[in-house]
């Protein structure tokens, strides 16, 4: 009967923005600014120009923009290459266990706003809200047992988020999400294997989300029971367990935005309770790399799954050092913090580096793993010193997650950070206007105003300095 699924369609069609809490509305202005800044920090990253030479070269009608590069092309290829720009620094916001919702979400939303000829800022917050929601009610009722949630559940926001600024009715919105369901099926394989893939697979997500929108749009139907269905969605990543009354409990009333996380480092979140562990137990005891004999880190099995492995250089050192935490600690410990610059390939191949990696011991203990798997992201470590001292800190919660946010001003300078990097970076006077419109958002006519904000000049660093 699809009960499940009109609830969502009629939620995503009808709601408004003067439904949405003021807490929702701030938590959506945070992500755009976040990812934006994401995007630019990441517009040259491996992997990106090659996907932009690839979209240009495959031309077509110029409908969207490329942000920071300004090439018009396609909105769905815009999507592609912008998704896959936000995610390179892996510092997009996310939520456990390790859904990357903005990342695809914003770029699908910012293309079908020129698709459409326009679009207000009050809509694209409420559309982003509404495809949010969604997607974290779904996200919280699942097990992906090693598949990407950023592709099988995030695809449901992007999708919505697309079709709310396209103007979809309720049939059609229906097919859309149906549509999406049937579209990325990612692992987190990418991942493990320290790969490009795991960029370029966010601009996938944006794109097949707002294709989707589209082939809706132009009466091509999706099945209705994507969710509920004998081969729907719960029926393979629900494990058996979701409860639909809780799935649509309080749906239009009360939002769960809270959930979103920011990276208060450029790595992957399962790294981030470590690197806040090391860098407290530094200010609190000044401990140097001299003093180290051993670091003993206890994580939980899902968390050494993805970054407790031997570091080790491959063909992305970007990526080595982004998903490890013996990295980060080593990082953490030899630069006293933890920027965008300390995961380029020059920081990254540091002989230091290496010398301190090898002197962290990880260990997976069950014990520590949350109720749904990934949703612990508990960490304990212990420096060791020549001298004989222990130090210890447990970080039940990493700074930026939910129960342990960051600051607005916090967010802002970490967007101040990513607009400043890279090979296309914005000038001070350019991401200045970029924090007015974002802050102002709910009263920005159009939206592409924002758009022609984030085309960058490729600037000398030093005249940010």
């Amino acid at each position: 009967m699809a009960k499940v699924e009109n609830a969502f369609a009629d939620f995503i069609v009808g709601g408004d923005f003067h439904d949405l809490p003021a807490e929702a509305v701030g938590m959506i202005k945070k992500v755009v600014l976040n990812d934006l800044g994401a995007v630019v920090g990441g517009a040259t990253s491996e992997g990106c120009p090659e996907l932009l030479e690839m979209v240009t070269r495959w031309d077509g009608r110029e409908e969207a923009t490329v942000l920071v590069h300004g090439q018009r092309v396609p909105a769905h290829n815009a999507a592609l290459v912008n998704g896959a720009m936000m995610r390179a620094l892996d510092i997009d916001d996310h939520m456990p266990p390790g859904m990357h919702v903005g990342g695809s979400a914003l770029p699908a939303a910012l293309a079908a706003a020129e698709l459409a000829g326009g679009c207000s800022g009050r809509e694209l917050v409420t559309a982003l809200a509404l495809g949010f929601e969604m997607a974290i009610r779904i996200n919280e009722q699942s097990h992906y047992d090693g598949f990407d949630p950023s592709g099988v559940c995030g695809i449901f926001a992007v999708t919505a988020a697309a079709g709310r600024i396209l103007g979809l009715g309720r049939t059609e919105m229906l097919n859309a999400l149906g549509l999406g369901f049937t579209r990325p099926v990612q692992t987190f394989q990418a991942i493990v294997d320290r790969t490009t893939a795991v960029r370029v697979g966010q601009g996938v997500i944006a794109q097949a989300g707002l294709v989707a929108a589209e082939m809706a749009s132009g009466g091509i139907t999706g099945p209705g029971d994507f969710l509920e269905g004998v081969y729907g969605y719960f029926r393979f990543y629900g494990a058996g367990q979701y409860d639909s009354s809780k799935l649509l409990a309080g749906l239009g009333e009360v939002f769960h935005l809270d959930r979103v996380a920011f990276k208060n480092y450029p790595s992957c979140g399962q790294t981030i309770a470590a690197t806040d562990g090391i860098l407290e137990l530094i200010q609190r005891h000044d401990i140097t790399p001299d003093d180290v004999l051993e670091i003993r880190v206890t994580v939980t099995p899902y968390t050494y799954k993805m970054t407790g492995k031997d570091f080790v250089i491959g063909n992305n050192p970007r990526v080595d050092a982004q998903f490890s935490i013996k990295y980060c600690l080593a990082n953490a410990l030899l630069r006293r913090g933890s920027l965008l610059r300390h995961f380029d390939e020059d920081f990254v191949r540091d002989p230091r580096i290496m010398d301190l990696a090898k002197k962290v011991q990880i260990t997976a203990d069950p014990s520590l793993e949350g109720e749904a798997l990934g949703s612990s992201l508990r960490t304990d470590l212990e420096v060791v010193t020549i001298s004989g001292h222990r130090y210890s800190i447990s970080v039940p919660i990493p700074s930026g997650f939910a129960g342990n946010p960051l600051s607005e001003e916090r967010i802002v300078e970490r967007f101040r950070e990513a607009a400043g990097y890279g090979g296309r970076p914005l000038s001070r006077e350019q991401a200045d206007k970029v924090i007015a419109a974002v802050q102002r958002l709910d009263e920005v006519e159009d939206v592409r105003e924002l758009v022609g904000l984030l085309v960058s000049m490729p600037i000398s660093r030093a005249i940010l300095e």
